[in-house]
């Protein structure tokens, strides 16, 4: 480990809670990860961690020193920039960074603006992972460094940039399904349609929510014979013509755009799905994270008016 290493492993602990979490996004041995923490501690004379069974929490003296570890990082990064002739404000992505992506999406369209971020941006000594999932990922307790998520932020910790923050859920399906069932009238009649439901976990996404041109909120309890857990095979069970999807507007832009898929009710509102960039603390979001994700909600504006509002 080189010297500024148990200061990161200190601010990640602290945001964790646990030794093991922060040890797994710093791929550290647990074992090594508390005996950093306990020189650390030796060296500066005092208790930053009071440890037990079931939780780990920041002492006193570990809240005062918390803010002053994320400085030291910020200030060492910053004079690694210096030294390279790069201010702050300029200094490319570097090390490693670990973003978890809704599969639809990330496989479309945000891994490629990911890319071509990195390469317009200088980035060259970056080492990029990626996780294409659904399912949530817990920035605290899995080695993850950032998320893009539909969604409001689930817990009050995370900081979020928006970057589709109008994006909506469209009713939709391939125009050889509209041939052979037509087009519900109102949602109460897509309890006559085969309806492609989508699932998180255990939770089953099988009740549709719209606003009237009226203003009115409804709900419709939905059926059909395919779920599944992975949103981009739902949109491809639609553009293949099998039944109705409820969709991201933005995981169906192109299909729109192109007529692989026909918008249904265009008159009522589909339920809010703002998507987001999320990190746990704000020292996570470097000038260059920032501009990273400006650079997404450009392309995600250009996407949305690309399609539906055509």
């Amino acid at each position: 480990m080189d010297r500024f290493s148990p200061l990161q492993l200190f601010v990640c602990a602290a945001e964790a809670g646990s030794f093991s979490a922060a040890a797994r996004r710093l791929d550290l041995g647990p074992v090594q990860a508390s005996a950093t923490i306990a020189r650390l501690e030796r060296e500066l004379g005092v208790r930053l961690f009071e440890r037990s069974t079931r939780r780990l929490r920041l002492t006193e003296a570990g809240e005062q020193w918390l803010p002053h570890a994320r400085q030291l990082l910020a200030a060492w990064e910053g004079g690694q920039a210096a030294l390279r002739g790069i201010t702050a404000e300029d200094q490319p992505l570097s090390g490693r960074l670990r973003v978890s992506l809704p599969s639809d999406i990330g496989r479309q369209h945000l891994w490629r603006w990911i890319e071509d971020f990195i390469a317009s941006d200088g980035s060259s000594a970056l080492q990029l992972e990626l996780r294409l999932s659904d399912r949530v990922a817990d920035l605290v307790q899995e080695p993850v460094d950032y998320a893009v998520r539909y969604g409001e932020p689930p817990d009050s910790s995370l900081i979020a940039l928006p970057l589709a923050p109008d994006n909506r859920r469209v009713l939709c399906a391939s125009p050889a399904y509209v041939a052979r069932h037509g087009q519900p009238p109102t949602p109460a009649d897509l309890r006559g349609h085969n309806c492609l439901r989508w699932m998180l976990g255990d939770s089953l996404h099988g009740r549709w929510r719209f606003t009237s041109p009226d203003g009115e909120a409804c709900a419709v309890e939905v059926s059909g014979d395919r779920t599944v857990d992975d949103g981009g095979l739902v949109r491809e069970w639609a553009v293949a013509g099998l039944g109705i999807a409820y969709k991201s507007r933005l995981d169906v832009a192109a299909d729109l755009a192109a007529g692989r898929l026909v918008a249904l009710l265009p008159e009522w509102l589909g339920e809010p799905a703002p998507l987001h960039w999320m990190a746990v603390g704000r020292h996570r979001l470097t000038p260059a994270l920032r501009r990273l994700a400006e650079s997404i909600r450009a392309h995600c504006g250009a996407l949305d008016g690309s399609e539906v509002r055509r």
